[in-house]
């Protein structure tokens, strides 16, 4: 008997550390992978660090497609009501949307009959190379010094002007989130809508909110780079910005906004972090290596600069809410220019409102990395 016991603990022990590892694993959405390769997976990053997986696209349409999107700009939809330097900061509050319980119960009778799937919650504050309170996941084929990063001059400087200096806009611009956070979702729950009131374009808005309540004037562009076709949604971005770098070369700031994809078809992980005592999503920076000696990518490492500077200002303005700083071998649309990131915000898994929350404190520590930015007078 004591035997058996002594089995029975043993294998309980390993059943919950097997489900403890596969909150941490980071795969695509549409991927359906076994608890054990999950499991597996993680056993490939003891730091607690997730793999970024480039999914292969597919041209597969977003649904609930409810009307066209066309590229707008920062003085039409979130321009300051006046011109200001970067010195005269008007307080833009997060503007809060909770659901309230009958509108959770109608969701739930909208998917009567529906298989219920887990949502998981977690944190992820370690990474493979470190400095101070900076992580950095390191996958690339390189070596990096953090603390001489953060010490060199970026690629650009700010100017005392009104005209565009950043430019947000999103390659997957349908990518969505769940609508409620309940801890469950259902079988039917398709991450991707054409809504900017409801996809990633919502994300974009915070952030370019705050940009330009601080007088840094911000483009936030809403072209659908994914729809109708997914496949070459980068090659569609690029020339979208390179439109807008034509006609404002007073750009200096080119962020792709994201989201994450972690979990299977049948349960998720979202990663989430609490400021004064809001629930938000954690967001992850990725900044790319020139591997191949790519002439296009020579000035890569001003990018990581930049990145690394945003990744310790948002340690320093509000702990927990950046990942480990995501560092590898590769380039997607980061070659426009010395100030070009794309940036994860949450994951499907999330809700709305946690990462609208995101790219409103996101705003404001871009805000603070963009003033110290300015030349001194």
């Amino acid at each position: 008997m004591k035997i058996k016991n002594f089995f029975i603990f043993i294998v309980s022990g390993m059943l919950i550390l097997t489900g403890v590892i596969c909150a941490g694993v980071k795969i695509a959405y549409t991927d359906i992978i076994p608890a054990l390769d999950i499991a597996a997976a993680e056993m490939a990053f003891p730091t607690g660090n997730t793999a970024y997986k480039e999914t292969e696209e597919s041209s597969e349409p977003p649904k609930e497609e409810s009307r066209a999107v066309v590229a707008v700009e920062s003085s039409e939809i979130s321009s300051p009501e006046e011109s200001r330097t970067v010195k005269e900061v008007k307080k833009t509050e997060f503007e809060t949307s909770e659901p309230t319980e009958s509108e959770i119960e109608e969701y739930d009778k909208s998917h009567e009959g529906e298989e219920q799937y887990p949502v998981y919650e977690f944190t992820i504050t370690e990474g493979n190379t470190s400095y101070k309170n900076v992580q950095m996941k390191n996958t690339s084929s390189t070596s990096i010094n953090i603390k001489n990063e953060l010490e060199s001059k970026l690629g650009f400087e700010m100017e005392d002007t009104d005209k565009p200096q950043v430019l947000i806009y999103h390659t997957h611009t349908s990518e969505s989130f769940l609508k409620y956070d309940t801890g469950y979702f259902y079988e039917s729950f398709y991450p991707r809508t054409t809504d900017t009131t409801e996809n990633i374009c919502a994300v974009g808005e915070e952030i370019a909110k705050q940009l330009n309540s601080a007088g840094i004037k911000t483009i936030h562009d809403t072209t659908l780079h994914d729809y109708p076709s997914y496949n070459g949604a980068y090659d569609r971005s690029y020339a979208t910005v390179s439109e807008y770098l034509k006609k404002y070369p007073t750009i200096k700031v080119t962020l792709d906004i994201h989201r994450d994809g972690i979990g299977t078809d049948t349960q998720k992980t979202k990663p989430v972090f609490t400021v004064d005592g809001r629930k938000a999503a954690q967001i992850m920076i990725l900044s790319g290596y020139n591997y191949d000696g790519d002439e296009e990518f020579r000035d890569w490492e001003y990018n990581l600069r930049f990145a690394l500077q945003i990744q310790k200002t948002a340690a320093d303005m509000y702990p927990n809410m950046v990942r480990p700083l995501n560092f590898s071998d590769f380039m997607y649309n980061m070659n426009i220019n010395t100030g070009s990131l794309l940036i994860e915000m949450g994951a499907e898994s999330n809700t709305l409102e946690e990462v609208r929350y995101s790219g409103y404190l996101l705003g404001k520590v871009l805000t603070e990395v963009l003033k110290k930015n300015y030349p001194s007078k």
